[in-house]
């Protein structure tokens, strides 16, 4: 009754609203993230009492990692990497005409995944940390390769082409300073590339910047696509989520639960590990990619689910699960309380408040979402003259607010040339965007786990099958490969045959 009281009162549900509007906005627009909206309002939580500071800043991570579905789905500028794979399918279904639709997909899985995530955060804490602390460098490597090998899955008939374009991604992802060793490397003598590749401004290029040149090449001077009526009342999209897509909101918000606990993880490889998962056991694989509900949703409810999955490891052993985390681990300890096994001895008050208050910043975010939807959609009625050149100084900006870097706006326009490229001559973005989010975790732990092997005089296959969870992992990895082939015959048998005989 005491946490209700607080939660209730006022200046409580004010704050959590603000927040998670705030969240929202923020991920609505390309290069801006939770992380960028989180640290800007991190020097206004000083006055707060420390239940309202990190429910602001919860509202906002909670708020964001929808947010970004928005844009995603609207314009193809996924605001943060976690929507990168709601853009693959939100995108097409905007441009048939089912754009406000897809909006309410993408709302309903997410707020479904964040109960989904915070019930694991309230009911599950000990276990789930207990499953973080058993993740060490062998278990996020093979998780990485997991997900690369989604790769195959994900590329449909263009398998090699997949596993060539997803290379260059891990290639990339090497630009900068050496993990290990901090040492420069393929930076070709470039003072700037030594930071390495950003993600966003990179996302940024190959999907919003992209899709701007493409619109101004088009020789027409007609409206982008106008998003129609719903195609079916919100009824039955809710009927749909429940009973057509089941399988796809459950698979994302447990795969989002599961790899949201691992801190260093993210939620951008639970969105594409659970886009890969739902295109696997989907009876249509071949839909996927143009414009099918099961994608967003999928993706989306992994998403919203890691986001609450993330605090688990903040909360019970003072490890941040995310770069948002980080931040808020600063905040907890600029008001004196260090996160850890013992902060709900010293002070449960406090977390109880904290993890129920999620639960608002959900129902705040589906308030939010629901009621905007119809603003949201206006945007698709902006003349083309009108509304590329503001996608594009967005786009710009957003780069450039990462770091205050000019370098990151060549960058995006450079990724912006390429994506235009990838999309004339039919190339899979989606492989690229994943060896790049993956790539730095697969090599980290690859190499962490050969000198603890080393260390321990073992070969490193002796290392890892010593380790139940990296054997299960490995069984985990084989599976998805011979998925990946079993998914390209389907793909094959319900589409022209000929393209597939090699």
């Amino acid at each position: 009754m005491e946490i209700l009281q607080q939660l209730f009162s006022f200046e409580i549900l004010l704050i959590v609203f603000s927040g998670t509007l705030l969240g929202v906005v923020a991920g609505m627009l390309p290069g801006l993230n939770g992380a960028i909206g989180v640290t800007l309002l991190l020097p206004f939580t000083f006055t707060l009492d420390i239940s309202s500071a990190l429910l602001l800043l919860g509202g906002i991570y909670m708020g964001s990692s929808y947010g970004g579905s928005i844009s995603a789905i609207l314009l193809n500028a996924p605001g943060s990497e976690m929507a990168a794979a709601t853009s693959l399918d939100g995108y097409p279904m905007m441009q048939q005409g089912r754009g406000e639709e897809a909006l309410h997909y993408a709302l309903l899985a997410s707020a479904l995944g964040g109960f989904f995530g915070l019930i694991g955060l309230i009911f599950f804490t000990p276990m789930l940390a207990k499953v973080a602390l058993s993740f060490g460098p062998p278990e996020l490597a093979l998780l990485a390769i997991a997900g690369l090998a989604l790769i195959g899955i994900l590329s449909g008939r263009e398998v090699w082409l997949g596993i060539g374009v997803g290379s260059l991604g891990v290639l990339l992802s090497t630009i900068g300073q050496d993990i290990m060793l901090g040492q420069s490397r393929n930076s070709f003598g470039f003072l700037a590339l030594e930071g390495g590749l950003g993600l966003v401004p990179v996302l940024v290029g190959l999907f919003a910047l992209s899709e701007v040149i493409a619109q101004v090449i088009r020789p027409s001077n007609a409206l982008l696509t106008h998003v129609q009526p719903v195609t079916s009342p919100i009824s039955n999209v809710l009927k749909n989520v429940f009973k057509k897509y089941s399988s796809a909101l459950t698979k994302g918000s447990f795969i989002g639960l599961l790899i949201g606990v691992m801190p260093g993880a993210g939620a951008a490889i639970a969105t594409f590990i659970a886009y890969g998962e739902a295109k696997r056991s989907s009876k249509k694989p071949h839909l996927f990619g143009h414009g099918n509900p099961e994608g967003i949703i999928a993706a989306e409810s992994a998403n919203n689910s890691a986001v609450c999955a993330s605090l688990v490891p903040l909360l019970a052993l003072g490890i941040p699960g995310s770069t948002t985390c980080a931040i808020m681990y600063g905040a907890l300890a600029l008001h004196g309380i260090i996160p850890g096994p013992r902060l709900m001895q010293t002070s449960g008050d406090f977390v109880y408040v904290f993890m129920f208050g999620m639960g608002l910043t959900v129902i705040c975010m589906l308030i939010i979402g629901y009621f905007g939807i119809s603003v949201f959609s206006k945007l698709l009625k902006i003349p083309l003259r009108i509304l590329m050149p503001c996608i594009f100084i967005l786009c710009l900006l957003g780069s450039f607010s990462i770091s205050n870097s000019m370098f990151n706006i060549g960058v995006a326009l450079i990724f912006g040339i390429i994506g235009f490229f990838f999309k004339w001559v039919n190339i899979p973005v989606a492989p690229l965007v994943l060896g790049l989010i993956l790539g730095p975790l697969a090599e980290e732990g690859i190499r962490q786990s050969f000198l603890i092997a080393n260390a321990q005089n073992t070969n490193i296959v002796s290392f890892l099958l010593a380790r139940p969870i990296s054997f299960g992992l490995i069984v985990v990895l084989l599976i998805i490969i011979y998925a990946a082939f079993i998914s390209f015959k389907r793909t094959c048998a319900m589409s022209d045959a000929a393209d597939c005989n090699t």
